[in-house]
C-alpha cells in the first residue's frame, strides 16, 4: 500500500474509531474466556517486562486503578534493576502493598525472561528499551494477552513491520493494546484535536514541533561488563536500542501532528549532528535533529529536537490552518488575527499517564474491546525513524521506500557475550552517522 492510499485508510479508520468511541464502546468477547473479566471484583494479573523508571511508573499506575489488579511477575535483563523496581513499587503502593504479589520464583532475568513473565499474566506492561518492543509485543499477542506498551514500538523499519503484523493479529483476537503516547489520553489535547477535526482552524497547512532540553543520564563503564551489557545499561545512546532521541522522545510531538492531520508524512529531509554531546560516553546518537516532514495534502511539519545543556528548553506543538492556529502547550486556539477563540480550562487537566491505565483496565475488567493503539503507535514510530534516516543521510527519504526497505539494525544473537550491532574502535569511540556519506538503502 502506498502512502496516498495509507492516508485515505488512516482517515477512514480514524472516523470509524471516533464514531465508535463517541457512541460508547465497541463491546465484544475476547478470543478466550481466560481474557474475559466479568467485573472489577475479578483479579487482573499483570506482568512487568522491563523494570526501569518508566516500567516502574507504569506498573504503579496500573496498580492504582479502581480495578482489582495484582502484579504477579516481573522480567528484566538485570537482577539489580528488577529488585530496585520491586522495592520502588512497594514503596509507592504504601497502603495497597497487597497488590504487589510477586513471588521470588516469578522474578525472571535474562534475554528470555519476558516469555516466562508474560505467561503468568492477563495484562502485560512492555517497557524495555524500545529495540526489544517488537519481539515482546509479538510474544504477548501470541499468548493472547491484553497489552500496555511504551513508545516507541521499534527502532528500525523491520521492527515496525513486525509490530504492524502483530497488531493485525491483536485486533483479530480483540486484544486491547494501549501505547504510551499519553497526549492521546490528555484532556486538553483531546479537546483541541476534536476541534481541529471539526474545522476550527480550517485546513492545516503547516505545523511546528519541539522537544528541546538538556538530555539524560550516563552510566560509566564498570569492570567486568561485556560490550553488550555496557550498551544495554546505556541504551539511550545506541540506535539499535533507543532509536536516537528523535525516536525515543520526539515521537510524542510527531504523533500529535499525525493525529491532527489524520495522516503520516510521505517524505522527509533534514539535518543533524553532534555539536555539544560528543565522545565515547555518548555512544552514537546525535544531539540535535531538524526535520522537514511533507504530508500528502501539502502540509509541512518543521520539527526539531535537541539535547544540549544551557539552550532553550521547549516541548510543544503548533498547528497553523487556513482559519487559525492551535497552541497545544497553552491549550489555546486563535483566529488568523490572533484572537483567542477557544481556551481549554487547564484546571480541568488530567494526569494522562494515569488515564491510560484507568481506561485500559476498565475495559479489560468489563470484557470490552476498546483500544487498538498498536498500528498508529507503529506509524508514528516510523515517522520518527523516517526523520532519523533523513538527518543521518542528509538525503530526501520517502516513506514507502523506508518502511519497505527491510532495514534491520538489531543483533543477530541476544546474549551478554555476543557482539552488539555496533562496536567501538581502538580508542573506544563508536561509529556515528555522517550526512552526505552514510547510506542505508
Amino acid at each position: 500500500m502506498n502512502q496516498k492510499d495509507l492516508n485515505k485508510q488512516s482517515r477512514r479508520n480514524f472516523v470509524k474509531t471516533s464514531s465508535l468511541l463517541t457512541g460508547g464502546i465497541l463491546a465484544a468477547p475476547f478470543i478466550s474466556s481466560a481474557n474475559y473479566f466479568s467485573g472489577a471484583d475479578d483479579v487482573i494479573k499483570i506482568a512487568l517486562i522491563g523494570c526501569g523508571g518508566r516500567g516502574t511508573g507504569a506498573t504503579v499506575q496500573a496498580l492504582s486503578t479502581k480495578q482489582n489488579v495484582r502484579l504477579v511477575a516481573m522480567a528484566d535483563a538485570f537482577k539489580n534493576r528488577l529488585d530496585d523496581s520491586h522495592n520502588n513499587i512497594l514503596e509507592a503502593m504504601e497502603g495497597k502493598k497487597d497488590r504487589v504479589q510477586v513471588k521470588e520464583e516469578n522474578k525472571f532475568t535474562g534475554f528470555d525472561a519476558y516469555k516466562k513473565a508474560i505467561a503468568l499474566a492477563d495484562v502485560v506492561i512492555l517497557a524495555t528499551p524500545p529495540g526489544f518492543r517488537p519481539i515482546h509485543f509479538e510474544e504477548a499477542v501470541n499468548q493472547n494477552k491484553q497489552i500496555f506498551m511504551e513508545k516507541p514500538v521499534a527502532t528500525d523499519p523491520a521492527g515496525i513491520q513486525r509490530v504492524l503484523k502483530a497488531a493485525e493479529i491483536a485486533r483479530a483476537k480483540k486484544l486491547n493494546v494501549v501505547v504510551g503516547l499519553q497526549r492521546r489520553y490528555q484532556n486538553s489535547y483531546r479537546e483541541l484535536i476534536k476541534r481541529v477535526h471539526d474545522g476550527a482552524i480550517g485546513d492545516i497547512v503547516s505545523a511546528q514541533a519541539w522537544w528541546d532540553n538538556d538530555g539524560v543520564w550516563v552510566h560509566p563503564r564498570q569492570p567486568g561488563w561485556t560490550e553488550m551489557e555496557y550498551q544495554m545499561r546505556n541504551w539511550y545512546y545506541f540506535v539499535w536500542l533507543c532509536g536516537d532521541h528523535i525516536t525515543e522522545q520526539h515521537i510524542h510531538n510527531l504523533d500529535v501532528i499525525n493525529w491532527a492531520l489524520e495522516a503520516y508524512p510521505v517524505q522527509a529531509q533534514g539535518m543533524g549532528g553532534r555539536e555539544v554531546r560528543k565522545g565515547k560516553d555518548y555512544g552514537q546518537i546525535f544531539d540535535h535533529h531538524y526535520v522537514e516532514f511533507h504530508y500528502g495534502n501539502g502540509a509541512i511539519l518543521n520539527s526539531q529536537c535537541r539535547h544540549q545543556k544551557g539552550t532553550m528548553s521547549k516541548v510543544d506543538e503548533l498547528l497553523t490552518g487556513t482559519k487559525g492556529k492551535v497552541f497545544c502547550g497553552e491549550a489555546r486556539i486563535t483566529d488568523t488575527k490572533g484572537k483567542t477563540v477557544y481556551q481549554y480550562d487547564l484546571k480541568m487537566e488530567n494526569q494522562p499517564y494515569q488515564t491510560e491505565h484507568d481506561e485500559l483496565f476498565k475495559a479489560v475488567a468489563g470484557g470490552e474491546f476498546k483500544f487498538w493503539d498498536a498500528e498508529r503507535g507503529a506509524r508514528s514510530s516510523m515517522t520518527s525513524i523516517l526523520g532519523r534516516l533523513a538527518t543521518y543521510t542528509g538525503e530526501v527519504v520517502d516513506w514507502d521506500k523506508a518502511i519497505n526497505s527491510g532495514l534491520n539494525i538489531m543483533p543477530a544473537v541476544y546474549d551478554f557475550n555476543a557482539a552488539p550491532p555496533v562496536l567501538p574502535d581502538a580508542e573506544g569511540n563508536y561509529p556515528v552517522a555522517i550526512p552526505g556519506v552514510t547510506k542505508f538503502f
